[in-house]
């Protein structure tokens, strides 16, 4: 690939949150960027949470310094609550 060439961006297999599994590497992209963290789509109809606790392996005091919204990112699911239909993820150690 050229440097300048738009490369494709592709969510994998996972379509809803009974994909998911706890400790699963995903790509996926930041959505909304908020005091506590931020939300990246991976491709499930929910957004996952990213806690500001869990974006850098350093301490963030604003989630803004080390995301930017629309930026690719690699995540880990950390907890599925499918009742709440809510799943949280880290960028720790991704």
């Amino acid at each position: 690939m050229q440097s300048g060439e738009a490369k494709a961006f592709e969510f994998g297999n996972v379509h809803s949150i009974n994909d998911l599994s706890i400790g699963m590497v995903l790509p996926g992209i930041v959505t909304n960027i908020t005091n506590f963290g931020a939300f990246v789509d991976i491709g499930v109809k929910q957004d996952g949470l990213v806690h500001i606790s869990q974006l850098a392996n350093k301490f963030v005091k604003n989630p803004a310094d080390v995301i930017a919204l629309n930026q690719q990112v690699q995540v880990k699911v950390v907890d599925i609550d499918q009742a709440r239909n809510r799943v949280q993820l880290s960028m720790k150690d991704v």
